[in-house]
């Protein structure tokens, strides 16, 4: 899953926001280093990578685009689930996609020093062209796969390309997320309440 996805899975909890959003960037036991519910969104986060992974409607995605994209298949993947969701946002809540983009930011900003450092870097430039709100496009889905290789180590990836196949499956890859999302949300809120619970034994 990618950003709009995991700031959407945690619910409305502020740190825990804050956790989902940077987890990526907390390596190994690094997450020990943070306070309890920030801990508590790093760790929702690995837990809903893992449980994304395994998931049939997930590996099918991944699989539709492998031989082009390889190792990368899953980045792109994670992209394209965020622009579903985007699409699809008034199913899973009351809440306005713009208001919630909006909130969002406002809520990293809050915690910005607690950010890691390539975050830091990021996050005015997603702020200001609302980067979140921008993947209900599919062309901006491109867009961003395009920034998203120029940022990488892997020059040969391809991604830039991955909003090619994204219009040519776009009917397969909305039907996979629609099988997997509801799924990912009941898991989310069930790893969440444990987690919840552990931190306060």
């Amino acid at each position: 899953m990618n950003y709009l996805a995991h700031l959407f899975l945690s619910f409305g909890h502020e740190k825990i926001m804050v956790g989902n959003f940077i987890a990526d960037k907390v390596k190994g036991k690094q997450w020990a280093d943070y306070e309890p519910d920030i801990r508590t969104g790093i760790l929702l986060h690995r837990l809903i990578d893992s449980f994304t992974d395994t998931h049939p409607a997930v590996k099918s995605s991944k699989a539709r685009i492998r031989e082009r994209y390889h190792k990368f298949s899953g980045i792109v993947t994670d992209m394209y689930y965020d622009h579903y969701l985007a699409v699809a946002w008034n199913n899973y809540t009351d809440k306005p996609l713009l208001q919630f983009t909006r909130d969002a930011y406002k809520t990293l900003f809050r915690y910005y020093f607690v950010l890691p450092s390539k975050l830091r870097r990021i996050l005015p430039w997603m702020a200001a062209g609302n980067w979140l709100y921008s993947y209900i496009d599919p062309d901006n889905i491109g867009l961003a796969l395009r920034g998203l290789a120029s940022r990488i180590n892997y020059t040969d990836s391809g991604i830039e390309n991955g909003g090619f196949e994204l219009k040519l499956y776009y009917e397969d890859f909305r039907r996979d997320f629609e099988y997997f999302f509801p799924e990912v949300i009941i898991y989310s809120v069930e790893q969440l309440q444990r987690l919840m619970i552990s931190q306060k034994q």
